[in-house]
């Protein structure tokens, strides 16, 4: 099989960024990255081309670092309250999941994508918790919610008794 070199022009998901020289098949290089104009052949002239796009890239990238901090420092900022519906003793009904603390998030000003979100499973427990959010590769933020009860939580008769008698 066939290779060649090419020199990206726009970041590829699982290739590499702009201004990389990537060894990819022909067929790849041809058929899909070539007509799209996200990759040139290599040659000689493309040299000052390639000086110019590791420029800029160096730039998008100090520029996304400064915008993730700044997002990093809003996000430790917020202060997030999630009201769930419950049952007797607040046990919860459902569970709160990622789709709902960025749906919170939006309602605060912060837009967030799914995977930037560490949640491993579902919270289905009252009280405060914290998630992970990696919003570049050099930056993460810790994310500390409270997940509360929308209605008084009611104890049952025997927990009642139970408390009295402690005290």
């Amino acid at each position: 099989m066939a290779n060649n070199q090419v020199l990206l022009l726009q970041p590829v998901n699982g290739l590499g960024a702009e201004g990389d020289t990537v060894t990819v098949r022909a067929g790849y290089a041809r058929n899909f990255l070539l007509p799209r104009k996200i990759a040139l052949p290599i040659t000689q002239a493309n040299k000052k081309q390639v000086e110019s796009l590791l420029k800029a890239r160096e730039a998008r990238e100090q520029r996304e670092f400064e915008e993730a901090r700044t997002l990093s420092e809003k996000i430790e900022a917020v202060n997030l309250a999630l009201a769930v519906k419950t049952g007797e003793a607040g046990k919860m009904f459902g569970a709160v999941t990622a789709n709902d603390l960025i749906e919170r998030l939006k309602e605060e000003g912060i837009d967030l994508g799914k995977k930037q979100l560490s949640l491993p499973a579902p919270i289905k427990e009252l009280g405060s918790h914290t998630v992970s959010v990696k919003l570049s590769s050099d930056v993460t933020a810790e994310l500390k919610f409270e997940v509360v009860s929308e209605n008084p939580i009611e104890t049952s008769a025997e927990e009642a008794e139970a408390a009295e008698g402690d005290q």
